[in-house]
């Protein structure tokens, strides 16, 4: 009986291929900690840099700063004039490469409260780890290699997202000393007005689809799934806002003289907002969540996702959620009516006994692909005239009160739209091959985040799949005071997207 000597060279491939991945794993998180640690100083230095889009010297700072960074690795690159600050493209081509990745990054943080955070200066960068009662205290350190990756960095846009910038340049970093060459070429579009709905994207996007045109598009922005796992997102919601005012006497009244006579436009105000949900905090009026559809296959795609709503919770301090859908993830699926901020009159110290002449709501519209944005509006705008209003969308004139009993203010403005990409499509079954190889797990996939990223207009006008990359920590404070970065998650965001440089496409 002859031997079956063709079961060897099988077993032999198998098991090189089983030793070259775990090579590369080992390799992987041994070059990338030692990338991610040296390029701390760089990180506290960006993120040393104020970057509040409503001050554009400030953005001219970080513009110059990016064009160094990427300019020394090898990138040509060039602004994109916009009417306030530039977009910046920075380009790099491969030798045989026959397709193009363009990245999205995002250089503007939100506006800061410095009176809010517990160090001198939210753009003086500070490392910290928790004490033996369990509060952050800064820390010194004289080598990144001594940190823990427990201990996190607090400034502002540490996490959203100058965090993501510095790792994509340290992985840059990390691949050219190891040879490693991707073998696709690399467009990166940098925002500078994020925080302010990228009011100016759109538009420059459209004018400049030639020097944009790519096969696929990455986005490294947001945080991971609440496990800390390797995540992929492949869709987002879109946003948009309004502003409504409702109005009381023409100034402000003394309430003695006045209770019980003039009308309080805080409390009518209240009682709009409330007449919009119920008490589950589902949307009440008509035709809101039309056209949303959770099939069977996305169902299964939802559930896959392993959230831990008790944890969650527990992260929320909160005892039960809305109820606009049964778990999580089917929540996030539609479209939210969200009230983002109200003023009316005074409080605190500064609390006076008055009837406001004015009240005001600040609210986001959260958007899903099959909702159409206008349309969403005008159902809010005809309830708030359901309601009795006069509505307008100016301040109401002498007369207008004198005819009207009651009067809104109604403004808003769309932001951009919703996106979502295939799990099986050509960038998504890449980017899950990279993060495989790298991590030894399938990542989560998650079909939709909560969150909005100005992503449609690359999607839309360029015609090209989209997928983000979330890494930073999700307890992070993003757009609040105490922002900050785990050490564990820059890392290993360097792993990551040194994983995706090195992948084949």
């Amino acid at each position: 009986m002859k031997k079956p000597i063709y079961r060897l060279p099988v077993i032999v491939l198998v098991f090189i291929s089983f030793l070259s991945v775990a090579q590369r794993d080992i390799h992987l998180d041994k070059v990338s900690k030692t990338f991610a640690d040296d390029s701390l100083p760089m990180l506290m230095e960006l993120l040393s840099i104020p970057n509040d889009a409503f001050y554009p010297a400030s953005i001219e700072q970080n513009v110059v700063w990016c064009e160094k960074q990427f300019g020394q690795r090898g990138f040509f690159t060039q602004r994109i004039a916009t009417t306030h600050a530039p977009l910046l493209l920075a380009e790099r081509k491969h030798p045989k490469a026959k397709k193009t990745v363009l990245i999205y990054l995002q250089l503007d943080g939100q506006p800061v409260d410095s009176t809010r955070w517990f160090q001198e200066s939210p753009y003086k960068p500070v490392i910290k780890k928790k004490n033996q009662n369990n509060e952050w205290e800064e820390t010194a350190w004289e080598y990144a290699g001594t940190l823990d990756d427990e201990m996190r960095i607090f400034a502002r846009s540490a996490s959203d997202a100058k965090g993501p910038v510095v790792m994509f340049l340290a992985a840059l970093d990390a691949a050219a000393a190891n040879k490693i060459a991707p073998n696709y070429n690399i467009k990166v579009i940098m925002d500078f007005e994020e925080e302010l709905g990228s009011p100016r994207l759109p538009e420059a996007v459209i004018k400049n689809s030639d020097r944009l045109k790519a096969d696929m598009l990455i986005i490294f922005d947001g945080p991971r799934h609440i496990s800390n796992k390797p995540t992929l997102t492949f869709g987002a919601r879109g946003i948009a806002t309004i502003t409504l005012t409702t109005y009381g006497p023409v100034v402000s009244q003394h309430s003695g003289h006045f209770g019980n006579y003039a009308p309080n436009p805080a409390l009518r105000l209240s009682k709009l907002l409330a007449s919009m949900k119920d008490d589950d905090g589902r949307v009440t009026i008509p035709g809101f969540y039309d056209g949303i559809n959770i099939d069977a296959e996305t169902e299964e795609i939802l559930r896959n996702v392993p959230d831990n709503e008790d944890e969650i919770n527990n992260r929320l301090q909160i005892v039960s959620a809305d109820k606009v859908g049964s778990y999580y993830q089917e929540a996030i699926q539609y479209p939210s009516l969200n009230i983002r901020g109200m003023q009316s009159g005074w409080i605190d110290e500064k609390v006076r006994t008055i009837i406001p002449g004015w009240a005001r709501a600040e609210l986001d519209v959260r958007l899903v692909l099959e909702s159409d944005p206008e349309r969403l509006i005008h159902l809010v705008k005809e309830h708030v005239a359901g309601q009795g209003y006069y509505v307008t969308d100016t301040e109401p004139t002498e007369n207008e009160r004198q005819m009207h009993h009651r009067i809104a203010t109604f403004t808003s403005e769309i932001s951009y739209q919703s996106f979502r990409t295939d799990f099986d499509s050509e960038v998504g079954l890449w980017l899950t091959s990279a993060l495989k190889n790298a991590f030894g797990e399938y990542p989560i996939r998650i079909r939709m985040s909560g969150g909005s990223i100005p992503i449609s207009p690359f999607v839309n006008t360029l015609n090209i799949p989209a997928v983000t990359v979330p890494t930073v920590n999700r307890d992070n404070n993003q757009h609040s005071p105490n922002e900050n970065l785990r050490i564990g998650n820059y890392r290993a965001g360097v792993k990551t997207m040194l994983a995706i440089l090195w992948e084949k496409l």
